[in-house]
């Protein structure tokens, strides 16, 4: 556990060198990795840890943005504050979805939050909210500027800042699934029955990790639009939402680390892609998902763990 804790402080460390190394191009690509690496977080904790596939989590996403940048935009809330309120607004959005969850699972549900993130861009449009939403052309927001006069660029402020944010919520979720309500949740995913005769109640706590996920994922949604600084209804088509999904499966599906790899995958793999062939950029994006799936089934979290228990075995 020691070992752990000294490797993660290390990692923390690293993480905070590109601030003065790293240009705001890349350092916006960094902070994009932290927001993204949230909401797999999010997600995984449903998914990976709860056993509930959901495909439409770049709808929470899109909530959590557009609550941060309404209340930016329209009533000068400090972009600080609109983090709280953008989770308490997700995790009710994320209750009210997981009650009728409990009647579904498998590929019932998914099919239920893929249609969510179908109807959510639609939703944003409509005129009725285009007060709010700014319709088809979305919300422009300012970039914070970094407090008490300190000399850093906005994109290393929010870096940062986003930084100091994902910490936060990965010891939380870390705390959640190491614990009593983790092994529930791990029980569930595994045999519900069982867990039920054990006297859980699943019908609970699977709506409160609903909620949770749903929460995470609006975070990861209000620190995304406060660094990309403007939200549109097409910025979260369905796209977003396998998205999310490729970067679950690819950093391991309950792997709280693994999320990390993920973000990464997800945010880098691509441009990497179009590098190697402008004329088919999909094509090649395809072909390392695929040889990524057959390298390391169990994504790259669940590489790097049985690498690690080898070495202890060794020892």
């Amino acid at each position: 556990m020691r070992t752990s804790w000294l490797i993660a402080l290390a990692v923390l460390l690293l993480a905070v060198v590109p601030v003065m190394r790293f240009s705001d191009y890349h350092l916006f690509q960094l902070t994009m990795v932290v927001v993204y690496g949230i909401a797999i977080l999010g997600l995984a904790i449903l998914t990976g840890f709860n056993g509930q596939i959901s495909l439409g989590h770049g709808a929470f996403y899109a909530i959590g943005a557009y609550t941060t940048a309404i209340l930016m935009a329209s009533w000068n809330v400090p972009y600080w504050a609109t983090l709280p309120i953008s989770a308490v607004v997700c995790a009710g959005v994320g209750f009210l979805l997981g009650l009728p969850a409990l009647r579904l699972g498998g590929l019932y549900l998914a099919l239920t939050t893929f249609a969510l993130a179908v109807a959510i861009p639609q939703i944003l449009k409509h005129k009725l909210f285009e007060e709010w939403t700014g319709g088809v052309q979305g919300l422009v927001i300012d970039k914070p500027d970094a407090p008490f006069d300190l000399p850093l660029s906005s994109d290393q402020w929010l870096y940062l800042f986003s930084l100091a944010v994902g910490v936060g919520m990965y010891v939380v979720a870390w705390n959640l699934v190491s614990g009593r309500i983790g092994r529930a949740m791990m029980a569930i995913r595994d045999h519900a029955t069982a867990a039920e005769a054990m006297g859980i109640n699943i019908a609970m706590l699977k709506t409160r990790t609903f909620a949770v996920s749903a929460l995470y994922t609006g975070v990861a949604g209000s620190l995304g639009a406060i660094a990309v600084a403007y939200v549109a209804p097409d910025s979260f088509s369905v796209f977003l939402s396998i998205t999310l999904f490729v970067g679950l499966v690819a950093g391991g599906a309950a792997s709280i680390g693994g999320t990390i790899a993920g973000a990464l995958f997800i945010e880098f793999i691509p441009n990497l892609a179009d590098k190697v062939s402008k004329s088919a950029p999909s094509a090649v994006y395809g072909v390392i998902l695929i040889a990524m799936l057959f390298l390391m089934p169990q994504g790259a979290g669940g590489f790097i763990h049985s690498i690690w228990r080898r070495i202890f075995k060794a020892r």
